[in-house]
């Protein structure tokens, strides 16, 4: 049985999730269940929030070894905004130390610093590293929507999209079966749609 996921834990802005994804031709199953998320087609990993709570609650849920299992065994994993952020390794946010995130893409994440605004907040463009399915009908310096304080660093070789604030930083990374936008497309129009509609596609969940 085909299914695609999207995990809840208290840390996504699910109904526009849901919503997006449903538009884009998806039947999405909202699930704080690891065992469901385990045994899924494909995943979205929403999040918005602190990256230390995000990760208290996956590990509380006992989702990260869920979504770990995922990403190893080759299943479409989709990270959004802060679930993108808590895919690499380590983020500065968090008390002194940080926190340790999930660890399936090599790098770690950043807080924006200079006398530009933060968060880095509205549309902004972004610049395509290489092609890639999930850009498929999309136009290169097309605008999506951002919302973030913090910025993930990956080893270039992920890096599939750059944007510009205060420098350029990674918006969109492909390491394998799993992907991540630092922006929301479910906020981005049409172009937003289109991310969710080539992630289903190339999951196998529509034509």
């Amino acid at each position: 049985m085909t299914m695609l996921a999207v995990v809840d834990y208290d840390a996504g802005n699910l109904r526009s999730v849901v919503r997006a994804v449903e538009h884009a031709g998806g039947t999405p199953t909202v699930t704080s269940d690891p065992h469901e998320v385990a045994r899924a087609t494909a995943v979205i990993l929403p999040g918005v929030g602190s990256a230390q709570q995000a990760m208290e609650r996956l590990a509380h849920l006992g989702m990260d070894e869920a979504l770990k299992s995922v990403a190893e065994r080759g299943v479409p994993l989709l990270g959004v905004c802060l679930g993108l952020q808590v895919l690499l390794g380590h983020s500065d946010e968090g008390g002194p130390n940080g926190t340790c995130c999930l660890n399936i893409v090599p790098g770690s994440v950043r807080q924006f610093a200079g006398s530009f605004k933060v968060p880095h907040m509205g549309w902004n463009t972004v610049e395509y590293c290489r092609p890639l399915e999930l850009f498929d009908g999309i136009g290169e310096h097309s605008y999506f929507y951002f919302v973030h304080s913090y910025f993930a660093v990956p080893s270039a070789d992920v890096v599939a999209g750059t944007t510009e604030y205060g420098g350029e930083f990674c918006s969109v990374l492909a390491h394998e079966n799993v992907l991540g936008t630092q922006f929301h497309p479910e906020k981005s129009g049409r172009d937003g749609l289109r991310i969710y509609a080539n992630f289903l596609r190339l999951a196998g969940l529509c034509s």
